[in-house]
């Protein structure tokens, strides 16, 4: 269980970072770091906390992280390097902004 986590975490990092050799080698080193430090978990209550926990961040790698890379020839302007596996949300939370229509108890939020 926890190698097959450990697998989808590192490939999940490989696609988030592909182009970006030392930010995906940082990111393998901290995967590898990570799982030394609780390879002596012994409780398996502790041990599916890690492993839940590296399935979430193998998740969010793979679907929330987007690179940029700045354009040639125009400071302000960026390309992005969306894959098959980034999330496109429908915006809802941009398109309710300002209309009263928040959903927490935000620091902007009329008390």
């Amino acid at each position: 269980m926890s190698l097959a986590a450990y697998r989808n975490l590192m490939r999940a990092a490989r696609i988030a970072f592909q182009g970006d050799t030392p930010v995906l080698s940082a990111a393998q080193t901290q995967i590898r770091n990570e799982f030394r430090q609780r390879s002596t978990l012994s409780e398996p209550s502790e041990l599916q906390a890690a492993v839940d926990h590296a399935q979430s961040v193998a998740q969010i790698l793979r679907q929330n992280i987007v690179q940029g890379k700045q354009t040639e020839g125009d400071e302000n302007s960026y390309k992005l390097r969306i894959h098959k596996d980034t999330e496109r949300g429908d915006n809802e939370s941009i398109k309710t902004a300002g209309k009263g229509k928040t959903g927490g108890a935000g620091c902007c939020q009329s008390q």
